[in-house]
């Protein structure tokens, strides 16, 4: 799964009202970005980089595994997969979104 198409993977999952509440930003090094924005309505997912709540540092391969259920969040963050930068609570509503 490239960039793209996980790009598309989220926003289907994410919807219109994701109850985010946040911006959020998938920080997947030289792969690019995956911005999720849940306080523009209709939410938004785009690959633009801008300012986040928070920002997940995480390596496509490992995204990908928690999108397909193969990878556990807390484990990926438990195992250092996962770098967190800013508002934690934010990171911990994904739960959702990666179980979708």
């Amino acid at each position: 799964m490239n960039l793209d198409d996980l790009t598309t993977k989220i926003r289907e999952r994410m919807g219109n009202d994701s109850g985010l509440d946040a911006v959020l930003k998938f920080d997947l090094g030289d792969d690019g970005v995956i911005v999720l924005d849940g306080k523009s309505s209709p939410n938004t997912v785009s690959n633009e980089d801008g300012d986040a709540d928070c920002t997940v540092g995480v390596a496509l391969d490992d995204l990908v595994g928690m999108i397909k259920g193969d990878l556990d969040p807390m484990a990926a963050f438990s195992l250092g997969k996962l770098r967190i930068d800013g508002d934690m609570g934010v990171a911990m509503k994904l739960g959702g979104l990666m179980n979708g």
